[in-house]
C-alpha cells in the first residue's frame, strides 16, 4: 500500500524537528499562510523560479529556516529578497528580529508589503530600490542573500551597510572556492557550515563572511 502523502503542515512540523527548531503552532500556521500567498502571487508576478507547490515547504520554508540558529544580532537585511526568501520565514520565526527586505523590482516589493500586512509582520520593513542607493538609519548586524550568484557582487555594494561587528550570511549549494578567492581585500570567510535541509537534495552550505576593516569605505 502506497505511503500517504504528507500534508504541508505535517511536512513543516517534521522538518522543524529534523532541523532542531521549535516554533509555536501559530508561527507554523503563519509560515504555511505565507507559502500559500507566495504560490498565489507567483502565478502572476514571477516571484520565484519554483513552480511546484509541493516543494514550497522544503525548498522555501525549511531552506530559509535552516540558517535560523546562525543569525547575528537583532537586525537583518535580506538583499535581493524577491519573494521574501529567506527574510519572511526568519521574521515569522523570530518576532524580535527586525528584518528589512530589499529588492529593486517594484512588483516583488509590492508583494512583500502585502505579505507583511496580511501576515501581521510588524517586524518587517520593505525597501524598493538598488542596493547602492539604500541609506538606512543604522547599519545591520547581519546581511543575508539566497539569490546572489557571486560572493563579491554580494559583498561589495553592501559593505557600507554592515555593522562593524556584523557579518554576511551567504546561502550556497556547493562551497564556492573560486568565488571565495575573488572576495574583496579585507573580507574573510569566518565559517562554512553544511546545512541538511529536509526534502532538499544536493549540498547546501552557509558561509559567514566578516569584514576585517582593511579597506572599509571612508566614514563607515
Amino acid at each position: 500500500m502506497p505511503k500517504a502523502r504528507q500534508t504541508p503542515a505535517e511536512q513543516l512540523a517534521q522538518g522543524l524537528v529534523a532541523l532542531g527548531i521549535e516554533l509555536a503552532p501559530a508561527a507554523q500556521q503563519t509560515l504555511l499562510a505565507y507559502a500559500a500567498l507566495l504560490d498565489k502571487w507567483n502565478r502572476a508576478f514571477n516571484l520565484t523560479a519554483l513552480r511546484d507547490p509541493e516543494k514550497a515547504v522544503s525548498h522555501h520554508l525549511l531552506d530559509s529556516l535552516a540558517i535560523l540558529p546562525h543569525l547575528l544580532g537583532a537586525t537583518l537585511l535580506d538583499v535581493g529578497s524577491g519573494g521574501g526568501l529567506p527574510g519572511i520565514p526568519l521574521a515569522i520565526a523570530r518576532p524580535g528580529l527586525a528584518v528589512t527586505l530589499l529588492d529593486s523590482n517594484s512588483k516583488k516589493t509590492a508583494f512583500l508589503r502585502q505579505a507583511a500586512i496580511e501576515l501581521g509582520l510588524a517586524n518587517v520593513s520593505v525597501h524598493c530600490g538598488r542596493i547602492e542607493d539604500f541609506r538606512p538609519a543604522q547599519p545591520f548586524a547581519a546581511i543575508v542573500s539566497r539569490a546572489f550568484a557571486e560572493l563579491a557582487d554580494f559583498v561589495r555594494p553592501t559593505r557600507a551597510l554592515l555593522a562593524p561587528d556584523g557579518g554576511w550570511l551567504a546561502m550556497k549549494g556547493l562551497i564556492p572556492h573560486e568565488e571565495i578567492a575573488r572576495l574583496p581585500e579585507g573580507v574573510v570567510v569566518s565559517s562554512v557550515t553544511p546545512l541538511a535541509v529536509p526534502g532538499v537534495d544536493g549540498e547546501r552550505h552557509l558561509l559567514l563572511l566578516k569584514d576585517t576593516g582593511a579597506t572599509r569605505p571612508e566614514g563607515v
